[in-house]
């Protein structure tokens, strides 16, 4: 029986685009360089964000530069966070649901932790358990060690856990714990992309994800 439900955030909770596309291309201006499209964003996004940066700046930059253009990033992000961010249809109510259920929610991401903490609380105040965005010292997703440590939090075994994600990313890290793998064809990645990289099932809304719990139930 499941009993917890491990979320990624960025592409499956919460469109974040927008805001991390106009923080890019702060840091991008900045500097005088040309900004980023939005399907750019979009490809550069989730594995954090100084890959994000290292992405966006031009081949050859200088770690130097990429730090200094991560720390502007980092501090129009900060006070734009929530501009253009949306839940995507059907996330509220779902987890409106999944606490209805009793089941634990948590939210795990390679978004830096202050960043994840905060639009979790403004999105969705009382809806989850735990929310564990980047640490350092913890080595970010696909590796499963931050699942891990989510799901010891939860005080839940990986059989028991339901893991949703949009990337590949996503579905490496249910993989490297054990857990089942959702993938969500709304968020940033192509179903491609989850089917190849290990998806147990894909869903188009969310309703579908509480049917796979009472499938399991």
């Amino acid at each position: 029986m499941k009993q917890a439900v491990i979320f990624d955030l960025d592409g499956t909770l919460l469109n974040t685009l927008g805001d991390l596309r106009a923080a890019t291309n702060h840091a991008l201006a900045v500097r005088g360089l040309a900004p980023r499209s939005m399907d750019e964003i979009r490809r550069f996004v989730g594995n954090g964000i100084r890959l994000l940066i290292c992405r966006a700046m031009p081949e050859g930059t200088s770690d130097a530069e990429i730090d200094a253009a991560l720390e502007d990033f980092k501090a129009y992000y900060a006070a734009h966070i929530h501009d253009h961010t949306v839940p995507y249809d059907g996330i509220p109510q779902l987890l409106t649901a999944l606490r209805k259920r009793g089941m634990k929610v948590a939210v795990l991401s390679n978004k830096i932790d202050s960043a994840s903490q905060e639009l979790i609380a403004y999105f969705f105040p009382g809806k989850t358990d735990v929310v564990f965005g980047e640490h350092v010292g913890v080595p970010r997703k696909p590796d499963p060690t931050s699942c891990r440590m989510v799901m010891q939090q939860l005080d839940v075994q990986p059989e028991q856990v339901l893991y949703v994600g949009d990337s590949g990313t996503d579905m490496q890290t249910a993989k490297h714990a054990g857990l089942y793998a959702v993938g969500v064809t709304w968020g940033f990645r192509s179903r491609e992309v989850l089917t190849e990289n290990g998806a147990d099932v894909l869903v188009d809304s969310p309703e579908q994800i509480l049917q796979i719990i009472d499938s399991k139930g």
